[in-house]
């Protein structure tokens, strides 16, 4: 039996492996949020692998993600994404458990003019985005047994997300303004959930930073138009530029990520970011 512990177990993308882990008979699940453990006290974690010794992996979903609220409390987003990410890291490498992390496209500027690799420069522009990025740097310091899974605009059925907000605000505003000018994939947290199966279940040790979201490329405002036009809502949808919409924390502008890498060695086919949406809608609809 594999015995793989997920923090964060409240979250979408953990809720989104719960789905899936009845199709794995072999692995057996731990599942926590913070009350259970606190990955910001290292000696808590230590604790909590004492109480559950052979713990094969470790998926950290536990991540400060109010990506405009970090700017006010840099010091809390750096504690839960960066010091919590280092502690894992070090029992995880005491205990020889496997550490597969959860990432972000917000690491890397975004400026460039095609996908992110895994090898481009990353140069966050939001405290979410260097607090996340220093997390990374400390598991790939630390650990030698680490998968650091890069991802973008994480949507599902669970949790607060963008699919999510629209879907609630269609109930009582007649119109939307959405930004046009922000360029990423939207991910569907079942999917990226498989992904996660797949290194585990083939027991892959070819460690290292990986980007994984769905296929295609959109904007806010494209995501919106989707989530409309599938769910059927009646809507009127405009759309503006980031300018006419200033936020605290500034986001990357062109955050397409490069999946070669993920594909050629898990070898895994990518649904597209359309299709992974009909599916989330209607799970959400039931």
């Amino acid at each position: 039996m594999v015995n793989v512990l997920v923090t964060g177990a409240n979250g979408q993308l953990a809720s989104s492996i719960k789905d899936l882990e009845s199709q794995y008979d072999n692995l057996n699940f731990i599942y926590t949020d913070y009350l259970e453990l606190d990955i910001t006290d290292k000696k808590a974690i230590q604790v909590f692998f004492n109480s559950f010794p052979n713990i094969n992996y470790c998926i950290n979903c536990a991540a400060y993600t109010a990506v405009d609220k970090a700017e006010e409390e840099r010091e809390r987003a750096e504690k839960i994404n960066a010091i919590g990410a280092k502690n894992l890291a070090e029992i995880c490498k005491n205990e020889n458990t496997t550490i597969i992390h959860i990432s972000t496209d917000f690491v890397f500027e975004g400026t460039n003019a095609k996908a992110y690799k895994e090898t481009d420069l990353a140069k966050p522009i939001s405290v979410y985005g260097s607090t996340k990025l220093e997390g990374e740097l400390h598991i790939a310091r630390i650990s030698p047994k680490y998968f650091i899974l890069r991802t973008s605009w994480l949507y599902s059925e669970y949790g607060k997300n963008f699919m999510k907000t629209m879907l609630s605000l269609a109930n009582y505003k007649e119109e939307l303004d959405i930004v046009t000018d922000q360029i990423g994939t939207p991910t569907y947290a079942t999917d990226l959930a498989s992904v996660i199966f797949k290194i585990v279940t083939t027991n892959n040790t070819d460690y290292g930073i990986y980007h994984y979201s769905n296929e295609g490329v959109a904007s806010w405002y494209d995501f919106a138009k989707a989530i409309f036009e599938i769910s059927n809502t009646k809507i009127k949808v405009y759309a503006i530029t980031t300018e006419a919409y200033p936020t605290p924390a500034k986001r990357p502008h062109f955050s397409i990520l490069d999946k070669t890498k993920i594909k050629n060695i898990l070898k895994i086919d990518v649904p597209y970011w359309r299709d992974s949406l009909k599916i989330a809608i209607s799970k959400y609809n039931e």
